[in-house]
């Protein structure tokens, strides 16, 4: 991990995302330690109350920051997220006094449909802040944020819309194939594995495409989302998956590279929403 750290660091990648309930503290942890050897100010750390994992304490919103302030080992976050929509009107309110104190710099919204985002933005506006992130999944095979509106309320309003699931756990990255599956016995493998055929001829393009500029599938898959207007966030369990992120965020790609893999992306006919996630649409 630390490996992945200096050369993330080098190259010049500095916000680091987890959540509490990330192996239930345990990505924080192990995060708050390998972050030691940097100055607090030379990276920024985002992390997330989840609602459904709330204590019934008199706060459990500010009792979860300071959990996950204690195993990131500092004293104030980047970016705090409410997790998931349990319930728009109860939650967004308390993030309001974690930002008045400066233990939260900044809030955001994941996994939040249009008209949820708009409400948690009105509760913010009337104490003068506002929702300055939105986190979904999002990828070449499930852009339920670009169909219902979310992407364009965040272009015209200049809120970073951060990506995740870019890859598809792995299925996009073009090791994979029916011949390849993944690794039987995963979530992952269970997910994806029966999709592999009908991904066949994305992941041979996104393949060709990287070939032609030095890059790999995963590269072309990444520089998608960029050129979307996303900020995808990877996984990054290997130090060269740092060198795929500095490829990908140099690559252009033509308006016609992007229509021809969205529209081989919408023949594989496949859904991959979470089983945590509701639909996007109104």
């Amino acid at each position: 991990m630390e490996e992945v750290a200096d050369k993330a660091h080098a190259a010049g990648f500095t916000l680091w995302d987890t959540a509490l309930v990330y192996g239930m503290g345990r990505s924080e942890a192990v995060l708050g330690e390998v972050l030691k050897r940097y100055a607090r100010d030379d990276y920024r750390l985002s992390t997330k109350f989840t609602p459904q994992a709330a204590a019934t304490s008199d706060d459990p919103v500010a009792d979860m920051l300071e959990q996950s302030l204690a195993r990131l080992g500092t004293d104030y976050i980047d970016l705090y997220w409410i997790h998931n929509p349990a319930d728009v009107a109860r939650w967004t309110p308390h993030l309001i006094p974690l930002l008045r104190s400066g233990k939260v710099k900044h809030v955001g919204v994941s996994n939040h449909k249009l008209s949820e985002i708009e409400l948690a933005n009105q509760i913010l506006g009337e104490a003068g802040f506002r929702v300055e992130a939105i986190q979904n999944h999002y990828s070449l095979l499930y852009r339920s944020s670009e169909d219902a509106g979310i992407m364009d309320y965040c272009r015209s309003r200049g809120i970073p819309f951060f990506a995740y699931m870019v890859l598809e756990q792995g299925a996009l990255a073009g090791k994979y194939s029916p011949e390849n599956p993944l690794p039987e016995g995963s979530s992952r493998a269970e997910t994806y594995n029966g999709m592999l055929p009908q991904l066949k001829a994305l992941t041979d393009k996104l393949a060709s495409i990287g070939q032609k500029q030095g890059a790999a599938a995963p590269d072309v898959a990444t520089a998608w989302a960029i050129a979307k207007g996303a900020t995808p966030i990877i996984g990054v369990t290997k130090p060269n998956y740092i060198d795929g992120l500095v490829r990908a965020t140099s690559m252009t790609l033509s308006s016609d590279d992007i229509a021809e893999l969205e529209a081989l992306a919408d023949a594989a006919n496949v859904n991959t929403r979470g089983w945590w996630e509701k639909e996007m649409q109104v």
